[in-house]
């Protein structure tokens, strides 16, 4: 199963996620492994200047660690906290836990709760905590017992490193953050090791670290619909994260059932197919990423701007739009239509 999804996720790498665009490979060194859950693609500049075998070692351990911690239903630290937040004793967290839960806590008050870690429940409801989703989804009488007093983050209590849960129905899932926290990780442990500049991409996922000489990064963003939506140039120390409705789901009864889950409706978001943010921080543009697909084709402006977000582009059926300042900087692909702008309010 896992040398299939390699395959698998090998090609849409050479096809759509990211590319030189001209840039001669001889100057870099690439580094490709199935990693955190997904398939993992390092370049480091300048080419014949590092340990390529140990770094590769140290950054797939790195991930592997954080991947074993994290995991929403597999056993791990995470799976440990949330047996106990269920209890509501108080007990001590785990180490690697707390940044989850803390940076959790902050963009679920910068997105006005539409990020909502806590809903682990609503989320395996659905289907999505099994490494092949196939449902069924949730009947309506589980949905209105989910969403009659949902819990969020703060019914977590924390003093120091002592945690207690307050709701019965708190259950933690980090799937919109966890990325953006490796990645950033990632890139710290990259320049512990003296790697002057770097582009680390965890399914299309990436961020850069440094420069290659005098020139910027040049990768591809991919169109949800198939095929690259458009190239963009990245300078230094910034993050391009992408939430889209292909990435995991499963088909049932006619209906695409995806893994974004709205907290507002208990169900998968509608409207938008995919949303893409730049910025200097992983964690916010992975959690940015994910809220605007579930605020929608009216809002995402809004909750952009509640989020500090200035460079985001989504993806709609018919038309791709995006703020002014991301508009700049995509250049669309072969025969995309242009985009459309729109202000951040």
């Amino acid at each position: 199963m896992r040398a299939a999804i390699t395959q698998t996720l090998l090609l849409l790498l050479a096809t759509s996620l990211l590319f030189a665009c001209g840039r001669d490979e001889s100057d870099t060194e690439q580094l490709a492994f199935y990693a955190f859950g997904t398939l993992v693609d390092l370049s480091l500049y300048p080419a014949g200047e590092y340990d390529v075998e140990a770094i590769g070692t140290a950054v797939q351990e790195e991930l592997e660690i954080l991947h074993t911690s994290w995991h929403a239903w597999e056993p791990g630290s995470l799976g440990r906290t949330n047996d106990l937040l269920a209890m509501q004793g108080e007990f001590s967290a785990p180490p690697s836990v707390l940044p989850l839960i803390e940076r959790g806590r902050e963009m679920e008050t910068l997105s006005d709760g539409l990020f909502n870690p806590a809903l682990g429940k609503l989320v395996a409801a659905w289907g999505f905590h099994q490494d092949e989703p196939d449902g069924p989804p949730p009947d309506e009488a589980t949905l209105a017992e989910l969403l009659d007093d949902p819990p969020r983050m703060q019914d977590i209590e924390r003093n120091g490193v002592r945690l207690r849960g307050t709701h019965p129905d708190l259950q933690l899932d980090f799937g919109g953050l966890a990325k953006g926290l490796a990645v950033e990780r990632v890139l710290e442990l990259l320049a512990e090791r003296g790697v002057d500049a770097a582009i680390f991409n965890a399914g299309g996922d990436l961020m850069t670290l440094g420069r290659p000489s005098e020139r910027p990064w040049r990768v591809g963003i991919r169109h949800p619909h198939g095929g690259v939506l458009g190239s963009i140039e990245l300078d230094a120390g910034e993050a391009l994260f992408t939430s889209g409705d292909y990435e995991r789901g499963y088909d049932w009864e006619g209906e695409r059932i995806h893994h974004v889950i709205d907290p507002r409706s208990g169900r998968p978001s509608q409207g938008i197919d995919s949303a893409t943010v730049l910025h200097h921080d992983p964690a916010l543009a992975d959690a940015a990423a994910t809220t605007l697909m579930i605020a929608g084709p009216d809002a995402w402006p809004e909750y952009a701007r509640k989020m500090g977000i200035e460079q985001a582009l989504v993806v709609l059926d018919d038309r791709i739009e995006a703020t002014p300042a991301l508009a700049l900087r995509v250049q669309p692909g072969p025969d995309r239509e242009p985009f459309v702008i729109r202000e951040l309010p």
